[in-house]
């Protein structure tokens, strides 16, 4: 376990496609979505900390969520968590990561993840990671992980690497916005396209050289701050100036721009659980199965559902096929699959007529 490895894990969203379990109050990453007995936070601080020191790791969230992660992670402390004053995007949350690690350690190689993802070989998913870290030590390059693509999936982002046969690194030759199912398709069969698992690894020293060409303003901007990073002072200035940051993604902002960026095949299984169809798909073989997280259920002529409950209740599904079933304390979701991407329009048609009691 290298004293040079910190990991930056972003717990800062919402989740509404998870709705009537994850809301604004209590986004799905604090959640226990696949019955486990732990948060997908606590899954993904615990799989990190295999390689990483769990005093290098760090939790960039909301403000509101503050007590949230000091409850679920007590081998924490306050100064790891890094609060966001604002909506930004990746990039300003990355950036002020990236500097304040880089106060702390200039030799620093650093992970950023998700942590609201399901890898279900750790081993291989840290193998992966070692072999990014060994790689950006020795060069000035971006880092990804690629996740080899099982079928034409149109919900995530593609990354077409060069020369992927040659060698499980590449040089990545674009990203790729999600495409529609005929393009999702060829790339399928090209092979030499990955999903975009969102999940980076590079040394602090390259990425802000990163920033510094492709999104200079907000370098400037986060510069300002070094002297008070990892202060006392330090959340005053951020305050003051996290919202005057541009509303722009790592994607976007440089991952797209930068010329140095190389892929690393992934050698573990993935899910992004970015949808209740998503978690269906996590637990069950095929679509004709029903998956089922804590209830006790019942099934007759009722296949393809995803049913939730927060506790042991007998659920009983007669003749209903490919819908969601949540049921939540002050909440009855039915809901078809075929659907689930009008969850979020759901959410704010809620919202307007019951306020924010459901939101």
């Amino acid at each position: 376990m290298s004293t040079n490895y910190y990991a930056v894990i972003m717990a800062g969203g919402i989740g509404s496609r998870f709705w009537p379990v994850s809301t604004a109050d209590f986004p799905k990453q604090f959640h226990d979505m696949l019955g486990t007995g732990k948060s997908l936070l606590q899954q993904t601080f615990s799989r990190l900390s295999k390689l990483i020191p769990q005093e290098q790791i760090l939790i960039l969230t909301n403000e509101r969520y503050l007590d949230l992660t000091l409850e679920q992670l007590p081998e924490i402390t306050a100064s790891q968590v890094v609060l966001e004053p604002a909506m930004r995007n990746t990039s300003p949350c990355i950036a002020l990561a990236a500097m304040k690690i880089k106060k702390m350690n200039p030799d620093a190689l650093m992970l950023v993840a998700p942590s609201d993802h399901w890898i279900e070989d750790e081993d291989a998913f840290m193998a992966d990671v070692q072999a990014c870290f060994d790689a950006a030590q020795r060069d000035d390059i971006l880092m990804t992980l690629g996740i080899v693509p099982t079928f034409p999936n149109t919900g995530y982002g593609y990354i077409e690497a060069e020369n992927l046969s040659a060698s499980p690194i590449a040089p990545v030759k674009q990203f790729r916005e999600k495409p529609d199912y005929d393009t999702a398709k060829t790339f399928v069969e090209a092979g030499n396209f990955m999903w975009n698992a969102g999940i980076f690894i590079w040394s602090v020293k390259s990425i802000l050289k990163a920033f510094e060409t492709h999104l200079p303003v907000m370098h400037a901007l986060f510069s300002e701050g070094v002297p008070v990073y990892n202060t006392d002072t330090e959340k005053a200035f951020v305050e003051t100036n996290y919202e005057l940051a541009e509303n722009i993604s790592i994607d976007f902002g440089i991952m797209e721009k930068a010329t140095n960026v190389f892929v690393k095949k992934a050698t573990f299984d993935w899910n992004d659980l970015g949808t209740w169809g998503a978690l269906h798909d996590k637990l069950t073989t095929s679509d004709s199965e029903n998956a089922v997280v804590r209830a006790k259920p019942f099934f007759n002529d009722a296949t393809g559902n995803m049913v939730f409950s927060e506790t042991e209740k007998l659920i009983v599904v007669d003749g209903i096929s490919d819908y969601i079933i949540v049921d939540k304390e002050d909440t009855l979701l039915l809901f078809p699959k075929s659907k689930e991407q009008d969850i979020k329009k759901l959410v704010q048609d809620i919202k307007a007529r019951f306020g924010e009691k459901y939101n």
